[in-house]
């Protein structure tokens, strides 16, 4: 799948997408090659993970500006090395380190082969710069993943920025605020609640052909009200409990 051709395999799926936010988060190191794979067993359509460049330039799968919460070391990503960040030990959700690297987007998209869509958090504003969106585009295509990765952020300049240096690539915008979508978004991750407020949020965004994902990482509670909108994909914590409940109606 394709992000060009989401909305024609959505259809024929007749559900939403399910996107693992972070991979299994509630079970692995998140955003570790561990965490992704149990994803994908569980049967999540797509992975979504951050970006982050090291101190030597490398684009690692990081959330967090800080190592701090998620290894056993501290102080900036941007001032340590991708060697020195990889000999960390990662945590599990329950606090406990282990031996589970943090990975690159190259490592992901080799493990992978090529075949997952991506959902790419951009996190870094070095993004802004033309080299940096450079190095992210070439990544993409030496791993033949350009058209199977889109590039979203809460800093709509950072995916323009890149878009800039690949015309062609999808880029959206995730937003806590803004109840209306964006036009020139191509996806759109509104936080749940603005769903609730504008119930013609989904509605609207399909008429300007913009994908739909609200920013929702625990939608068991409201997944028959997204069914209902007709949203295109949901993010999840926990994928394979996202795709049970998702598939009951048509068990009933």
């Amino acid at each position: 799948m394709d992000w060009d051709n989401f909305r024609d395999e959505r259809k024929l799926y007749g559900r939403p997408f399910v996107v693992a936010h972070r991979g299994a988060p509630t079970l692995e190191p998140e955003n570790t090659l561990r965490s992704f794979f149990t994803a994908l067993v569980q049967g999540a359509d797509a992975l979504e993970t951050y970006l982050r460049f090291t101190a030597d330039d490398e684009l690692i799968l990081f959330h967090d500006p800080t190592l701090d919460r998620m290894t056993e070391g501290s102080g900036l990503v941007r001032e340590h090395t991708l060697a020195q960040i990889r000999a960390l030990r990662t945590r599990k959700p329950n606090g406990a380190l282990v031996h589970e690297p943090v990975p690159t987007l190259a490592e992901l998209i080799a493990a992978t082969g090529g075949q997952t869509p991506l959902l790419l958090e951009l996190k870094d504003p070095l993004f802004l710069q033309e080299r940096y969106a450079r190095k992210l585009v070439e990544t993409l295509t030496q791993g033949n993943v350009l058209r199977r990765a889109a590039l979203v952020s809460f800093e709509f300049a950072h995916v323009a920025a890149v878009r800039r240096v690949q015309p062609d690539i999808p880029v959206g915008l995730i937003t806590v605020k803004n109840p209306f979508p964006r036009p020139g978004a191509q996806l759109l991750g509104p936080i749940w609640p603005l769903i609730c407020l504008n119930p013609a949020y989904a509605w609207l965004a399909h008429r300007m052909g913009s994908i739909v994902a609200p920013l929702d990482p625990a939608p068991a509670a409201r997944l028959r009200y997204y069914m209902a909108l007709q949203v295109d994909a949901v993010l999840a914590d926990e994928p394979g409990l996202v795709l049970a409940r998702m598939l009951e109606p048509l068990r009933d």
